[in-house]
């Protein structure tokens, strides 16, 4: 006789925490996520169904493999990975439990999700992040991304946070640290799109003036190169 795990049957999909890594594809036309962990090198969107990283058959999350989308009930617990060395460019993820999941004592393993919300950290710098910018490694077709200041750009490649949630798409908000979220479209009554925000064009502003201040000191050496010559 073989016992069975209880089933759940929520009205409301389960809400959990993660942390991970932003992430541009090469040709700049989608963004997503890549994990810290076990699932580092699949990037997912932001509602995307699980795959077995060992690329065996079974769906995940299968109970006699550890396949599968993780999450924390707690975000104070997938908050204190950021203070890791490893995991200080991370970002700190609330997402929705779709699908067939496990629960155990922290945290879920599942099947489906669906990222509601991405809190970006301060530049290495510790100013407020304006953008996302590449962080200098990546996956295979994929550029990671870490938070920027406008000053810390320096002509790297980089989205505005709104741009990447944007981008994103299925309604992704993006949060800096003590900015409030931007979400890819605003929207008025009835659900329809109103154009960008205030907070959007003000972060957007502020990447083009970076971009041309960084323009106009490469034009400034190549100036005092020509005349020394």
């Amino acid at each position: 006789m073989r016992l069975r795990l209880p089933e759940e049957r929520p009205k409301e999909p389960p809400t959990g925490y993660k942390i991970a890594h932003p992430v541009l594809s090469q040709d700049g036309t989608r963004a997503g996520f890549t994990g810290v962990s076990l699932g580092g090198a699949l990037p997912y969107g932001v509602v995307d169904e699980a795959s077995c990283v060992y690329g065996r058959r079974h769906r995940a999350p299968h109970r006699r493999c550890d396949c599968g989308f993780h999450c924390v009930h707690e975000s104070s617990v997938a908050e204190a990975m950021l203070c890791t060395a490893e995991h200080r460019a991370a970002v700190l993820l609330e997402v929705s439990v779709l699908g067939a999941y496990i629960r155990f004592e922290r945290g879920f393993r599942y099947a489906r999700q669906r990222v509601r919300s991405a809190g970006v950290g301060p530049c290495g710098c510790g100013a407020v992040a304006a953008a996302l910018a590449d962080a200098g490694w990546g996956r295979p077709g994929w550029r990671v991304l870490t938070a920027a200041c406008a000053g810390c750009l320096r002509g790297r490649t980089s989205l505005s946070l709104a741009s990447f949630a944007r981008l994103a798409g299925a309604g992704l908000r993006v949060r800096a640290a003590g900015v409030e979220a931007l979400e890819g479209a605003a929207t008025g009554p009835g659900g329809a799109a109103t154009g960008p925000g205030v907070a959007e064009l003000v972060a957007e502003a502020a990447l083009l003036q970076a971009r041309l201040d960084w323009f106009q000191s490469q034009l400034g050496r190549l100036h005092d190169r020509g005349t020394q010559g």
